[in-house]
């Protein structure tokens, strides 16, 4: 058995408490991740929102999907992520290819800047999903929005930043503007 097989049969078996998601997101294994609070569920809704305006009737947005990397051995569980449903309803493909998602989209919390901003970039590059949407309420120049486009290297080749409060238009297959005013700044967030 590769170790790839034993850590996604780890995965598998895991019981996980409600709320709580489990990820591989590096050489050391299975990771779990706490629930998202209020001020992460309500941007998640308004992302979704704005997806299911212009997604295809065979698309969703999915939470809580497992998506894995076999070949760099990484399994993540994006906030969001839009996938085909062929793909989702296919039990050949469970946990489902991360090259097969249109986009993925992470909302990063106090405890999971590192991993967010940077695994999982690199992550998503060599999956390679097309698109890679980082909400970041902590970035130190003040809470922004990444798009991460152009994958080819095991890295984004282009990502364009805007602050809170503005809009970033999320190019096809989406075509749609993402309106980030109503984004939760950092003092409407939980302290804890």
């Amino acid at each position: 058995m590769s170790r790839w097989d034993y850590l996604l049969g780890t995965w598998r078996e895991l019981d996980v408490p409600d709320g709580w998601r489990a990820e591989i997101v590096d050489d050391d294994g299975v990771v779990l991740v706490a629930p998202p609070s209020d001020p992460h569920n309500y941007i998640a809704v308004r992302v979704t929102r704005t997806l299911n305006k212009v997604l295809p009737e065979n698309w969703d947005v999915y939470q809580t999907l497992g998506i894995q990397m076999a070949r760099i051995e990484r399994l993540y569980m994006p906030d969001l992520v839009v996938m085909p449903e062929a793909v989702v309803l296919d039990p050949e493909r469970t946990p489902c290819p991360a090259d097969e998602a249109e986009l993925a989209v992470e909302i990063v919390s106090r405890s999971s800047m590192d991993t967010e901003r940077k695994k999982k970039v690199w992550g998503y590059a060599h999956a390679p999903v097309p698109l890679y949407l980082l909400i970041d309420a902590w970035d130190e120049t003040g809470p922004s929005v990444t798009l991460y486009e152009q994958p080819g290297n095991g890295r984004y080749n282009q990502a364009t930043t805007v602050s809170f409060g503005e809009k970033l238009t999320l190019p096809e297959p989406f075509d749609v503007d993402l309106d980030t005013s109503r984004f939760p700044l950092p003092d409407q967030w939980p302290t804890a």
